[in-house]
């Protein structure tokens, strides 16, 4: 499995039979907007910087939303959590996501704005072996909250995602990842993408990633 990132909260999840997109931004946040032919297109929340169908192409079956899918032996399920920390009562609601394929589990926070997550949300990312989480603060949690959920969690390998950019262009300004980094205390590892197997998985510490913007 190789996971590709295009900045932001998008990314890229090759399986061994399926292609992934997930929130996909438009052109109006000073980035390039990614395009990518994709089976399956995923979108955590309907806001411009996150939902982009068409980045995937034509052909892509669109999920957007809670339920449990199985699409070429690939299982996603998504879950509801909150945009904000005061029940969505500022942004409203948005979805995580679960991918189960190849024998490795990863999890899409989305928009996450709640400071601590449920014991439903918990028991939904049960062993889950790669993240991908906000830092950036703003609209989602900071590097502070997403550090505590993180151990909550336990996952193998995190990638930090939603953060300070060059070129970003939105409303608020977002924390750089350079925070979220000193949270957590550990060295990331920069690659182009991340190749992750079963097999592979880290057995003890935790893996910091940081992925280039494709």
């Amino acid at each position: 499995m190789k996971i590709s990132s295009y900045g932001h909260s998008c990314f890229k999840i090759k399986c061994k039979d399926l292609t992934l997109l997930i929130d996909p931004y438009d052109n109006t946040i000073g980035l390039k907007p990614p395009r990518v032919k994709a089976d399956v297109v995923l979108i955590s929340h309907n806001h411009h910087d996150h939902n982009n169908v068409s980045a995937a192409g034509k052909e892509a079956f669109l999920i957007n939303g809670p339920g449990e899918y199985e699409i070429k032996g690939t299982f996603i399920y998504g879950k509801e959590a909150f945009h904000d920390s005061k029940n969505g009562e500022e942004r409203g609601i948005i979805t995580m996501y679960l991918i189960e394929s190849d024998k490795v589990r990863i999890a899409h926070l989305g928009d996450l704005g709640q400071k601590q997550l449920t014991k439903d949300q918990l028991e939904f990312l049960d062993n889950v072996d790669v993240l991908l989480i906000p830092v950036g603060g703003g609209y989602t949690i900071n590097g502070s909250d997403a550090t505590s959920i993180i151990n909550d969690i336990e996952p193998r390998i995190v990638i930090p995602m939603h953060y300070n950019v060059p070129k970003l262009k939105l409303p608020k300004t977002l924390d750089k990842v350079d925070n979220f980094i000193k949270e957590i205390g550990l060295t990331p590892e920069n690659l182009d993408e991340l190749k992750v197997t079963h097999d592979n998985l880290p057995s003890s510490e935790l893996r910091l990633v940081t992925l280039k913007q494709q």
